[in-house]
C-alpha cells in the first residue's frame, strides 16, 4: 500500500528517528542505537529530545509567512504563528557592530528600500561571497542604527505581487527581538515558540571577524534557549558551523544540503573534496549522525525532477536518513507554479496557484519528520492527513 495511505506506519518511522535525535544530543552528538525510544509523553513522538509537544510531519513557516508578508519580518513571523505554524524560521547575518539581525542574505538589495537611501549610496558594493560575485549593499557595511533606518520589502514582486503591499510597514529584526517576540507570544498562547534558526555563510563571517556561532550561542543563553530541551532548531548548510554549534550549546541540530553537485562552502575552503552527493549516501549520513540530529535537504532530493521539471521517482534519501538516526526537515514548498513540478502546475501563470497540496501530500508521504513552507496554512492542512491522535 501507498505510505501516503498509512499515516500510522510513517508516523511510527518518523518517531524511531527522532527518538535517535534525543539520544544524539543527550550524549553530545555521539549516537547510540541502542537507546532509540522515539516516543515521548502521551504516545507522540517527540522532536529533538522534547515530549510529545510537536507534531509529525511539523510544518516550519519558511521565513516566516513570507507567501504572504516580505520575509523576516515580525508581520511575517506572526503570521505564521498565527496560521498554526508548528515552528518558524530565522536566517541570521550580523551587521558591522555585531549584532545579529534576521535576513536570507547579508546582501539587502532586494529585501529593503536601501537603494531609496541617497545617504547609504557609497555604500553599494561588489564582493565575492562563498564564490558568488555579488553587487548591492550588505549587512556588515551597516551598524545596527543605520540598518534601522531602513525598511523591509518584497523580494520577489514579480511573483508575489500583493505581498507589496506590505513593502516599507516593517523594520529589519534583530535576532534579540525575535526572541524577545517568541517568549512574549509564547505566555500570551500557554505554549512555546519554536524557532529554527540558520547561520548564513559562517565561514565568510568568520573572516571578517564576525563569527555567528559564538554570539547565537550567547544569545540563546541569554533567554534559556541552549538546552536540548529548548524550543529550538539550529541549522547551517555548513557542517562545521554546526560541529561549532555542538561546543556551545545542547539545542538540536540540522545540516541542511544543497545541491548534489555542490560542495558546503567550509568543505571548498577547508579542501574537503566530498560533495552533497557524498554526504546523503549511508556513510555520509552516518558521519553528519555523530554531531546532528537531522538533515535538510531540498525536496528536490526527496522527489527529483526529469530534464523536463516532471516529478520522478522518490529517492532513498528519507529511509537512508532514518536509518541513521536522522530527521528530515527540508526545503522549501511553495504554492506557485513557478516552484512546482510541472505535472503538478496548473494553467499557463507561473504566479498562480498550482496544485500545492497534491505535491505537499506526495513530499509527505514518503515518510518525511517536517517540511519548510512559504505558505504554511496549505502546509498544515496537507500534514494533518498524515498526523495521529
Amino acid at each position: 500500500m501507498h505510505q501516503g495511505q498509512q499515516p500510522g506506519r510513517r508516523r511510527i518511522l518518523g518517531a524511531a528517528a527522532l527518538g535517535a535525535g534525543a539520544v544524539v544530543l543527550g550524549a553530545a552528538g555521539q549516537a547510540g542505537a541502542a537507546d532509540r525510544t522515539g516516543t515521548a509523553a502521551g504516545g507522540r513522538p517527540g522532536h529533538g529530545g522534547v515530549g510529545g509537544e510537536l507534531p509529525v510531519p511539523l510544518i516550519v513557516g519558511h521565513r516566516g509567512a513570507s507567501g504572504y508578508r516580505p520575509e523576516h519580518t515580525l508581520g511575517s513571523y506572526q503570521l505564521a504563528l498565527d496560521m498554526g505554524a508548528d515552528v518558524i524560521e530565522q536566517d541570521l547575518v550580523p551587521t558591522k557592530d555585531g549584532h545579529l539581525v534576521c535576513r536570507h542574505e547579508n546582501d539587502i538589495t532586494a529585501t529593503t528600500d536601501v537603494s531609496a537611501h541617497p545617504e547609504f549610496a557609497d555604500r553599494k558594493t561588489t564582493k565575492t561571497v562563498d564564490g558568488v560575485q555579488l553587487t548591492g549593499w550588505f549587512t556588515e557595511d551597516f551598524t545596527l542604527a543605520e540598518l534601522k533606518t531602513l525598511r523591509a520589502k518584497e523580494r520577489i514582486p514579480q511573483t508575489r505581487q500583493h505581498n507589496t503591499l506590505y513593502d516599507g510597514v516593517w523594520e529589519v529584526p534583530t535576532f534579540d527581538e525575535v526572541l524577545r517576540w517568541a517568549d512574549r507570544e509564547g505566555r500570551r498562547r500557554g505554549r512555546r515558540v519554536w524557532l529554527h534558526i540558520e547561520t548564513k555563510h559562517p565561514t565568510y563571517f568568520r573572516k571578517l571577524g564576525l563569527g555567528l556561532e559564538e554570539r547565537l550561542a550567547k544569545a540563546l543563553r541569554a533567554y534559556g534557549r541552549h538546552r536540548r530541551t529548548s524550543a529550538t532548531f539550529l541549522q547551517s548548510f555548513e557542517p562545521s558551523s554546526i560541529q561549532r554549534l555542538g561546543k556551545l550549546v545542547d539545542c538540536p541540530k540540522i545540516v541542511l544540503l544543497d545541491a548534489p553537485d555542490t560542495r558546503p562552502w567550509d568543505f571548498v575552503e577547508s579542501g574537503d573534496p566530498r560533495t552533497v552527493a557524498d554526504l546523503i549516501e549511508p556513510a555520509g549520513l552516518r558521519w553528519i549522525a555523530g554531531f546532528a540530529q537531522g538533515i535538510g535537504p531540498a525536496l528536490d532530493q526527496i522527489i527529483p525532477r526529469d530534464a523536463s521539471g516532471k516529478s520522478g521517482a522518490p529517492t532513498s534519501l528519507v529511509k537512508d536518513a532514518h536509518a541513521a538516526g536522522l530527521v528530515l526537515h527540508p526545503y522549501t514548498g511553495r504554492n506557485e507554479n513557478t516552484f512546482l513540478p510541472t505535472d503538478y502546475r496548473r494553467g499557463t501563470d507561473p504566479n498562480a496557484y498550482g496544485d500545492a497540496r497534491g505535491y505537499f501530500r506526495a513530499c509527505l508521504a514518503t515518510g518525511l519528520d517536517g517540511m519548510f513552507s512559504d505558505n504554511p496554512d496549505t502546509a498544515l492542512l496537507v500534514a494533518e492527513e498524515f498526523r495521529t491522535a
